[in-house]
This record gives structure tokens, sequence and C-alpha cells, in this order.
């Protein structure tokens, strides 16, 4: 009976005033139920709310309690009661409720969905008391916020004072719920059913309306209030991470700075000032990007465009920056410092290296070989002199480089004297360039004096291969003599063309043999200003001597034989255009046997070979080739017999007569 007592009250406290007004109808449905547990509800029912039931329905089993219900007249109670209580069967309910406010159980046609609406009975009960306790602890933290008088201390309680529950998950209850009840209500009239004002009133439309209006104005004002008090904080942990970022820059960072100022005087002394210095750079790194992140934040912050910030942030940053940018230039300023003096003193390294291998290179005798080994070697060792050369020229470059910024250092001295350390890294770059150009000078004065000596050596070689190529062109041109030139002419003409050609080819034969002793006589000159002895020229002036001495004999022979031959041609030709008067031609049978003697002798000189000093002998051409120059001889023979028959046989006549 307590839990029926309680949950009565529950159902009375949903209505609105106005809807209790009205008064209400209750339905008994006592079908299933005994007499005695029905009376009991009705006279509860006087007890809990008898002020707003107007009449009772009690529907009564079709005839189970006909004789019992004599007993208890509720018509007689009413006045005790408080209201109507009457007893009536379920399909005659419609007499006394309009049918739309029955369900079917009843004959009605009201559509109704106890666990649908429990549903949303509950969801609206929790909503409406999460939000009545999010709306006072929004009030609370909204006004604390406005009171201008507070102190620090009170503010900053407020600020850690936060809502219980969060607003967006209760205001998108709200919504959620408002939204089903609104659907409701617009698709209450599908099916025929028609839709009971009480449902509104019922369903709590209004309050969730009401309440989602007052949520949404106290958590704007709550946001903003969060967005005041995020900004504060955020200005406060920007100020005090910004003079954390100065404080250090400007001290233990400065401080590691002015101790740094060597450059080294190796690679290896270099790099490890350059590890030091990557050091120093990793710790500035960290406060760096602690400087970028201030940096963004303050920006983001400018944009805002809040005026009463923008004077405090604005110094903030300009200082801040300041610092940065001074401390980064400096440690741009000191790495780009150790890699200049890192690349100083590479290229001092490569260029030692190379002097000494071209020392080494200098020191080292040279072994005459050959021309084109000698000409390498020359090569190689011009290589290596521009090399150093073009090494020594990097060294001052870089040198002078590094020296222009040792002098610029002084500007990041921090009003340290710096100057002691100065005059050490400029002495020790000038000693290290004036040392490299001490040495290069040795060097180029070594280099000249081999070089003359190898150019004396390629000269030499080169006499020596053009005595012994003069010595080939002459074996060449005595081949050509003894093989080409055998030719004697057809007539004197021919002949004399043969002689001037042969005369030619003895003044090309005269001068290559000039030529090779010349360059003989050359190579003996430059072996006496070297020192050494000729591999070549001992045994190709014998050669030269050799052949130009057969060249010669053969050449005699070739001269002698063409003059024969010219002789013969000539006065055969001589006999044989004339046609002389018979007195005149007994006196001229002695040329014709003088033509005859001369053509035989020359016939005789075509089969006898060159004979050389050493006992060697040589025949002009083949014998073939000999063979035709004879014929040819021969039948100039008989031609000037013939001749010579035709004149004897006139002048015997001319005796007989």
């Amino acid at each position: 009976m307590d839990e029926l007592s309680v949950t009565l009250d529950y159902l009375l406290s949903i209505p609105s005033d106005k809807c209790k007004a009205r008064g209400f109808t209750v339905i008994v449905d006592g079908r299933k139920s005994q007499w005695n547990v029905v009376k009991t509800v009705v006279v509860m029912l006087q007890n809990v709310v008898p002020a707003e039931v107007s009449l009772v329905c009690v529907v009564k089993p079709d005839e189970f309690w006909d004789k019992k219900v004599t007993h208890f007249c509720f018509w007689k109670e009413k006045d005790r009661l408080g209201f109507e209580v009457i007893l009536v069967s379920g399909n005659k309910l419609t007499r006394y409720i309009d049918p739309s406010q029955l369900t079917e159980e009843f004959g009605g046609s009201l559509t109704y969905d106890h666990m649908d609406w429990l549903n949303k009975r509950l969801v609206f009960e929790k909503f409406t008391k999460e939000s009545t306790s999010l709306l006072d602890e929004l009030a609370v933290i909204n006004n604390g916020s406005d009171k201008g008088t507070q102190n620090e201390k009170e503010r900053s309680m407020d600020f850690n004072y936060l809502p219980s529950v969060d607003p967006e998950t209760v205001l998108q209850t709200g919504h959620e719920l408002l939204s089903e009840l609104q659907q409701r209500r617009f698709n209450g009239s599908e099916g025929g059913v028609s839709w009971s004002p009480m449902d509104d009133e019922l369903l709590a439309q209004p309050q969730v309306m009401k309440l989602l209006d007052s949520l949404r104005e106290q958590y704007t004002r709550y946001q903003e209030v969060c967005r005041q008090r995020s900004k504060r904080t955020q200005l406060d942990e920007i100020q005090h991470r910004s003079m954390q970022v100065v404080n250090w820059l400007e001290g233990p960072g400065s401080d590691q700075l002015r101790t740094q100022w060597g450059i080294g005087d190796s690679i290896r002394a270099s790099q490890a000032l350059q590890q030091k210095h990557e050091e120093i750079e990793s710790q500035h790194s960290e406060w760096f990007a602690v400087y970028v992140e201030l940096n963004q934040q303050i920006a983001a912050l400018l944009n805002a465009g809040d005026e009463e910030d923008l004077v405090e942030l604005k110094t903030l940053q300009q200082r801040l920056s300041d610092v940065c940018y001074r401390q980064a230039s400096q440690l741009e300023f000191r790495q780009n410092l150790l890699q200049t003096a890192l690349e100083f003193h590479g290229i001092a390294q490569d260029l030692s290296q190379q002097l000494d291998s071209l020392l080494g290179m200098l020191c080292v005798d040279v072994a005459p070989t050959d021309g084109a080994a000698i000409q390498q070697t020359l090569k190689l060792l011009e290589e290596k002199l521009k090399s150093v050369d073009t090494g020594l020229q990097g060294l001052r470059e870089k040198g002078q480089g590094l020296l222009d910024q040792i002098t610029n250092q002084a500007t990041w001295a921090y009003g340290k004297d710096v100057s002691t350390e100065n005059k050490d890294n400029v002495d020790h770059i000038q000693g290290v360039m004036d040392d490299m150009q001490l040495r290069k000078q040795r060097c180029e004065d070594m280099v000249d004096v081999r070089r003359l000596k190898m150019l004396q050596m390629v000269q030499l070689f080169k006499c020596e291969e053009d005595a012994a190529q003069a010595v080939d062109w002459l074996n060449e041109l005595l081949d050509a003599l003894l093989k080409t030139h055998i030719r004697l002419g057809d007539d004197s003409q021919e002949t004399k063309i043969l002689m001037e050609k042969h005369r030619k080819f003895v003044d090309v034969a005269q001068s290559t043999y000039d030529y090779g002793r010349q360059l003989l006589q050359a190579t003996v000159v430059l072996c006496q200003s070297l020192r050494c002895t000729s591999r070549s020229s001992g045994d190709t002036l014998p050669k030269l001597n050799r052949v130009w001495k057969q060249f010669t004999i053969t050449s005699e022979e070739r001269v002698q034989r063409l003059e024969m031959a010219l002789a013969f041609h000539s006065n055969a030709e001589k006999i044989l255009e004339e046609c002389p008067d018979l007195a005149e031609s007994v006196m001229d049978f002695e040329q014709f046997d003088e033509v005859e003697a001369v053509g035989k002798s020359l016939l005789d000189r075509l089969t006898v070979p060159v004979i050389y000093p050493d006992g060697t002998e040589q025949y002009f051409g083949s014998p073939s080739d000999m063979a035709s120059t004879a014929e040819h001889i021969r039948e100039r023979i008989k031609m000037v017999c013939l001749k010579k028959q035709q004149l004897l046989e006139p002048s015997e006549s001319i005796r007989e007569s």
C-alpha cells in the first residue's frame, strides 16, 4: 500500500496545476482482482488525492461482484469519499469517458506505450535534475567571475571550480529529448487518432525548452569565463616561460660562447672544436624550440585582437625575438668560422701531401728509357706542379676569408678583449700560408732543373729515333732505286728525262743522309750535356754510312747506264733520221760501227750486278725487266745495221760502174 501511495503521489506531481484543476477520472480495473483489493484502492484514493479526483470508474467483472456490491454502496459514500464512484462494465466505459481518452482494452482509440512513456519520463527527470544542478553551478561560477572586488586568491579558487557534469552532454540530452517530444506531437495524429492537449502537459515539453534556454545562456557565459581564464593563464605561462628563455640565453648560453674563440691548428683540433660547438648548439636548440612555440602562441593571441593585452604581448615578443636572434647569429657566426677553419686546414693538409709527393718524385733520378716515357713523366710532373699551384691559390683564398672572419669576430666579444686569441689565430694562419709558399717555391726551382733535363732527354731520344728513321728512309730509297728505277728510255728525249729525275732522286737521298748525320752529331752533344751514353747512336752511324755507300755505288751505276743509253739513242737517232748523199755516206760508216759497239756494251752492262764493298751483289729490277730493256736496244741496233746495209748497196753499184 505504501508503494501504491508513493506511485500515486508521483503521478499527481507530473501534471500542471491548470491540468489538475480540471479533475481526474480514475479507472480501477477490477476484472481480475478481488473486491476487497478494489475497495482498498478506492479508499486510498480518498486519502491521497481526494481534491483532484472527480470520478472513479470501477470496471467490474461480468458476474462475480453482483451480490457483493450491495454490501458497499459507493454513491452513499460520496460525501465521505469526496468523489463519485460508479461500477461499470468494460464495454460501457465509453458512456462516461471519451473513447479518445481510453486505450483499446477499454474500447477506446488512445495509442499508449507505457514503456516508451516511462523511458522518456526517466530521460526527462534525469535531464531536469542535471540541468537544474548545472544551472546552479554555472551561476556560481559566472557570478563569481563578475565580481570586480575579488582578490586573486578567491579568483584562483573560482577558476579551479568546474561543473560536476559536462554542459555539452546535458545540452545534447535536452535537445534529443525535445526532438523526441516534438516528433510525438506532430506525428500523434497519424492513423486517425486525435491529439490531446494534455499530452503536451504530461510530456513536459515547455519545461525542457525553458531549461535548454537557461542552460544555453549560462553555458555561453561560462564559455566566455573559461576563455578569459584560459587566456589569463596562458599569458602568465607565456611570460614565465619567456623569461626562462631570456635568462638562460643571456646567462649560461652567453657564458658558453664567451669561452670559445680558438680555431685549432689542425684538422683534428678544428673537428674537436666543432664537436664542442655542436654540443653548445644542441643545448641552445632546446631553448630555441621553446622560443618558436612561444612566438606562435603570442602571434595567435595578437591575432585575437584583445586591446588590453596587445602592448604587453608585443613588448614581450620583441624582447624574446631580439635575444634569440642575437644568440642564433652568434652561434651561426661561430659555426661558419669553425667550418672555414676546418676547410683551411683540410686544404693545407692536401697541399702538404701534394708537395711531399712532388718532392719525392723530384728526388728520384730519371732513368732514360724512351721518349714517350720521358714525355709521360714530364706531363705528370707538370700536372703535379699545376695541382700544387691551384692548391696554394685555394689555400690563400680560404686563408684570407678566414682572416676576414676573425677580424669580424671582435663584434661578438661581449665586451671581452679577444686580441690575444685573434693574434694567435692570425699568426697561425699566416704561418701556414708562408710555409706552403716557401715549399712550393723550392719545388718549382727543382722542377725547372728537372724539366730542362727531361726535355734534353726527350730531344736525345728524338734525335736517335729520327736518325734511325733516316737510315730506314735511305734503305727505302736504295730499294726503290734498284727495283723501280730500271728504265733507260726508248729514245734520247726520254733518257734525258730519266736522268733529270734520277738527279732529283739523288738530291733527296743526299738530304736524308745529311739530316741523319746532323741528328747523330746532336745526340753526341746531348749525351755530353746529360753525362750519359747514347743507346743507339753508336751503331746507327755505321748503318747510315753503309747504306749511303751502297746508295752511292748504285746511283753511280745508274748514271753510267743512263749516259751510255743517251749516247746510244742520240747516235742511233742521228743515223736513222739523216739521209745523206752517197758520197758523203762513205765517210760515215765509222758512226755505224760506234753505235753498234755502244749498244753491245750497254747490253753487256745490263747483265752485270752492282757489287758493294762488303761483297754483296744487287741487280736492277727483275730479269724480265732487264730482258725487255735489252730487247728494245737490240731492235735499235738492228735498225742501225739495216740502215748501214741500205747505204752500202748503192755505194758498191757506183764503184762497179
